[in-house]
This record gives C-alpha cells, structure tokens and sequence, in this order.
C-alpha cells in the first residue's frame, strides 16, 4: 500500500487532496505539507528511515504554483535524491505538462479534481511500484493532461490491475459553490456535491476566500467569502461578531463577559467577539430573547 504526501500551499485544496487519498484502500497514510521547505523536510527524513521505515514516502502529489519553490523546482530537486519519491503533479494549468514528462513524473492530474481521475493517478503510482497485484513497472504511462487520452494506433493496451469501486456520486456541477435553494446551500467534498440546510448550521469562520460552515455533525468548506454569506444570510439571523466569525442568533448559548473582553458559546465551540460588535451583539441578544 502506498505512503503519500501531498504538497499545495492552499490549505482548503490541500485538506481536500488528503481526504481523496485517504478514502482511496491502496493508500496506506497520506500527509500534508503547505510549502517545499516542509515537503523537503519530510522527504529527507523518510530517505533517511529507508525503505522500510516508518517515515517511507512512495510518491509526492505535489502542486505546481507555490509561493517560493514551485513544484517543479521540488521534482528536479527530488530527482537528485538516490532514491526518489514517486511523482504525481496536482495543478490547476495545463501548459506545463511537457516539464512535468521530463522530469519522469508517473501522472499530471489538473484541478479540480476528480476522484476517478486521482485513483487512476493512484493505481499508476502502484502499476510502477509493483503494486498489489504484481503489475510490471512497464505498464505505467507518461502523464495526461486529458482525462481520456487517445490510444496510440496499433498499441494494446497495458495490463491493468484490478481497481477498488469508487463510491457512487453525483456529477460535479460547473459552479460547485451555489445556493440550491432558498433554505439550502451547496458544499463538495471530495468531488462529491451535498446539500446543507441553513438552518442546520451554528457559524461560520472566515479562511481566506474561503468560508467553514459548522454544523452540530461537522464542518464544510465553501468557496464563498464570509462578507457575501453575512449579506446573503442577514436576514436569516446570521450576525457577524469578528472579522472571523459569523453566528447564528438563535444558536447562540451564552454570552460572556470577563475582564472587558466579550465572547459566545455555540455549542462546545467558544468563539471571541470583536469590541466593535460586542454591544450590537448584546442589543441583537436581548430584543430576541424577549421577542
């Protein structure tokens, strides 16, 4: 079973590229790293191990547009190791397909990505290690850049090992960030599309241009700012209370003041309320526990 370490510096991407290597049966453990400096780190140390160790890493899905090293510059640089991590490209760009050929990477997966696209990537990566089912190193291919590359004329097709079936989902819609309904919001995880109730969610936190919906069963992320959600669920009792927090009022469970600073309880969750807030958050409070 493979050992992988994911490498993007967009920590939502990142988090759901582990999800998708986690779900997969052929990964036996997948880790993140958010920049090169971390991902060389981690290699080193694994080449340090063996092969055989605990810290052994099989192949690197790495992306390529990171601030400081770019993914490319982290293959050439794993390349002079004596023995080099697999890997496997994750981007959102097509153009730099022909570098990532050169550089002998087993796969070349564009974003968003789509389960049945990196378990192809994952089954590559074990047909070149000499998976589970004894496939020659041979049988892996260059990277693709389309999802159906075109058979070469007269070529048989490489041996395949048999692949684990992959959950059934729906079709990825092109906008996967929308509202499917007045009372309902649309989140995707692992290129599966599920619809959360509004009603159902206690807050919202700020990452970036992203936004993390919190619900009593979990969390999802959307690729929505908090400022639109604040506008966009005002009506709906959604009161913003820091720069990285956006509430629902009726979720509320008590209000604390102590030592000037004033914060909430939602659920298990203690969340800080800005001064700027606080005494609009106090009114909003009182008119509606006595309306």
């Amino acid at each position: 079973m493979l050992r992988a370490l994911a490498v993007d510096d967009e920590k939502p991407l990142l988090e759901e590229l582990l999800y998708l290597l986690r779900s997969d049966p052929r990964v036996h453990s997948a880790e993140g790293a958010s920049d090169a400096t971390e991902a060389l780190r981690r290699v080193t140390r694994a080449l340090e191990s063996g092969p055989d160790g605990p810290d052994r890493i099989d192949v690197v899905f790495l992306d390529i547009h990171m601030a400081g090293l770019t993914g490319l510059d982290i293959a050439r640089l794993l390349a002079g190791f004596a023995r080099p991590p697999l890997i496997v490209f994750v981007t959102a760009h097509e153009g730099f397909a022909v570098q990532a050929f050169d550089l002998k990477a087993v796969d070349y997966v564009l974003k968003p990505v789509r389960p049945e696209r990196l378990a192809e990537a994952v089954r590559r990566a074990c047909v070149q290690l000499g998976g589970p089912a004894g496939a020659p190193a041979a049988a892996a291919s260059g990277p693709q850049v389309r999802d159906q590359a075109p058979a070469t004329a007269g070529a048989r097709p490489a041996p395949q090992p048999p692949q684990p079936p992959l959950p059934a989902h729906r079709p990825v819609p092109e906008v996967t960030v929308a509202d499917r309904a007045a009372d309902q919001i649309a989140v995707e995880l692992g290129g599966v599309t599920r619809f959360v109730a509004i009603a159902d969610i206690a807050y919202v936190e700020a990452q970036g241009d992203y936004a993390r919906l919190h619900t009593d069963g979990g969390s999802h992320l959307v690729r929505i700012p908090l400022s639109t959600l604040e506008q966009r669920w005002a009506a709906r009792g959604f009161v913003r209370i820091h720069r990285r927090h956006l509430v629902a009022l009726g979720r509320i469970d008590e209000l604390r003041l102590d030592a000037g600073t004033t914060s909430v309880r939602v659920g298990a969750a203690e969340l800080q309320v800005s001064r700027r807030h606080a005494r609009e958050l106090r009114d909003l409070l009182m008119r509606h526990a006595t309306g």
